[in-house]
């Protein structure tokens, strides 16, 4: 039997290629850890800021949420305003790693949960991201990893063939998502363990 050759990859972007965490900024606004947690457990929630990946205007969603939390306004304002304090730096290995495919003529692309709005700054920051042969961000799709509608976005705009196509993810459900539809998925832990994978797959790297 003939082994499957890897056309091409598909990247997620946050905390994979670059690093971000909201705990970043709100570790400079907010006494202590735990105050922190609090915060983003209870008022800037990860599901308030998956509205904003899945295209609800950053405006709109601050002063819809300051309302509900009228004594937390400037701290909800302070998410998207301040809003590239929460990056870290770029994650060198797997930067290289995309670096190695595209020397060697392999397609990459991205597929990222991102608010439309943030997009712009992320690309400023890293100008690396504007290498990508294409990339999909949620938020100008309106729809959101794991929704199975995403990938099929992809797939049908670049002409990718998922069974010949890895995917790299940090999150589960977004690497199971892709499975289902026959990428050959991958979680993200470290760029090692990724190279160690790739190379698995007769990638490059």
């Amino acid at each position: 039997m003939t082994a499957t050759v890897t056309e091409a990859v598909v990247f997620d972007v946050g905390n994979v290629l670059i690093e971000w965490d909201p705990r970043r900024l709100y570790r400079k606004l907010l006494p202590d850890d735990a105050a922190v947690e609090r915060f983003l457990a209870t008022v800037c929630t990860p599901e308030w800021n998956a509205e904003q990946d899945r295209g609800r205007p950053v405006a709109d969603a601050v002063a819809t949420l300051a309302a509900a939390h009228p004594g937390q306004h400037d701290l909800i304002a302070a998410y998207y305003g301040r809003w590239t304090e929460m990056l870290g730096g770029s994650i060198g290995g797997t930067v290289r790693i995309l670096s190695a495919l595209r020397a060697e003529g392999v397609p990459c692309y991205g597929l990222t949960n991102f608010s439309s709005e943030t997009w712009g700054l992320a690309l400023r920051r890293f100008p690396f991201l504007t290498t990508f042969e294409g990339v999909v961000v949620s938020g100008r799709e309106g729809v959101i990893k794991p929704d199975r509608a995403i990938y099929r976005r992809l797939i049908a705009r670049y002409g990718l063939r998922p069974e010949v196509t890895a995917f790299v993810d940090d999150q589960h459900a977004n690497v199971g998502a892709a499975g289902h539809l026959g990428f050959q998925a991958t979680r993200f832990e470290s760029a090692a363990r990724l190279r160690h994978d790739f190379r698995r797959l007769g990638l490059p790297v």
